[in-house]
């Protein structure tokens, strides 16, 4: 058996330029630290007493022969992706809800991989995992998704991420002072909406037409330089907070789709409360919602948004992990083989438990 922990994220800028349609042509970054806030896989080969082949637990229960029948696109995806021809069950957990703006769909695939890869008997490398999840969300799946959500899942940290036009990319951490990573962490507060959406219908909603939007996503880029300079440079980093503000204002002119009025007043309420700026995480549209607070204010904002769910976090650091692994090989080739069909009767049954 296999568990596999792999970290959410939160960007903090240049969102919208790690889409393939604009870095190809314009190169991309973005500023995201990865979370205390995981996807959990558990695999195993299945034993050789199920009717099933395969079975998945997720919000859903699958239980299945073949690949083809999987319903869940990402899981019969990965299974074909790495030949998996034995029986096997699935089972996810995540520590906060999907379509929530976190990166869980991107965090699932990395994590997958990782985990399959090591009942497998091999570890791949963090740019393999990444490379691969982003391979598969874009070019098998066809989501209309971006390129940082996988990097931050495999590799952890808070990295400064850049997309290069032959689509390759780079990962840079920022290295800071435990203080310095402290005083950020404790000035950002992370807030459910409740509203889930999917994150490549919001997408489509400018990605199709990114030349259009050069001027907000150039303003969303530069404002990564800005905010590690202060962040650097021991500035007040209250100035943080309002880059963060900045930059919300940029990508809510990507879409009408990127906010909504309910989103407008949770969020101008938590600025008339004391926080100094903030934005949606992930494509926008609902989710979570990260603001930069003052320690002195943070109560009157929990108390202002008392109606929604407050998360505390801490950065992350260490990407994607196999947090166990126990594979030994408890059943005999003839056993494996019995195991890749179902078993027809009760008596078939109990000749396997002899």
């Amino acid at each position: 058996m296999i568990i596999s922990r792999t970290p959410y994220r939160i960007s903090f800028f240049g969102g919208g330029t790690d889409y393939p349609a604009w870095y190809r042509k314009h190169g991309g970054a973005v500023l995201a630290t990865a979370i205390d806030k995981y996807c959990y896989l558990t695999c195993r080969y299945l034993p050789p007493f199920f009717e099933h082949k395969i079975r998945l637990v997720y919000s859903k229960i699958e239980s299945c022969q073949t690949i083809d029948e999987i319903t869940h696109p990402a899981v019969r995806e990965i299974l074909r992706h790495l030949n998996i021809d034995r029986g096997v069950e699935i089972h996810h957990d995540g520590d906060l809800p999907a379509r929530s703006g976190m990166g869980t769909s991107s965090s699932f695939t990395v994590g997958l991989l990782h985990a399959l890869y090591a009942l497998k008997g091999y570890m791949p490398s963090k740019q393999q995992l990444a490379s691969e999840s982003i391979y598969i969300e874009q070019e098998v799946l066809k989501e209309t998704v971006g390129s940082q959500d996988q990097v931050s899942a495999a590799f952890g940290g808070f990295n400064h991420i850049t997309f290069s036009s032959n689509d390759t990319f780079s990962v840079r951490p920022i290295t800071l002072s435990p203080e310095r990573i402290r005083e950020l962490n404790s000035h950002l507060m992370l807030f459910y909406t409740g509203i889930k959406r999917t994150a490549s219908n919001i997408a489509e909603s400018y990605v199709n037409d990114m030349e259009g939007r050069k001027r907000q996503l150039r303003i969303m880029k530069d404002l990564i330089d800005e905010s590690i300079a202060i962040l650097n440079n021991g500035d007040d980093i209250v100035g943080f907070g309002e880059l963060l503000h900045e930059a919300w204002q940029a990508k809510r002119s990507l879409s009408s789709k990127v906010s909504n009025s309910h989103v407008d007043e949770i969020y101008e309420g938590a600025i008339s409360a004391g926080a100094i700026g903030g934005k949606l995480t992930g494509a926008g549209g609902g989710g979570f919602l990260l603001l930069f607070v003052p320690l002195r204010r943070q109560k009157e904002v929990r108390e202002r948004l008392n109606q929604l769910i407050h998360v505390p976090f801490k950065i992350e650091f260490s990407g994607s992990q196999i947090i166990f692994f126990d594979n030994e090989e408890d059943y005999s080739a003839e056993e494996r083989d019995r195991a890749n069909r179902p078993i027809q009767s009760f008596q078939e049954l109990a000749h396997t438990l002899v």
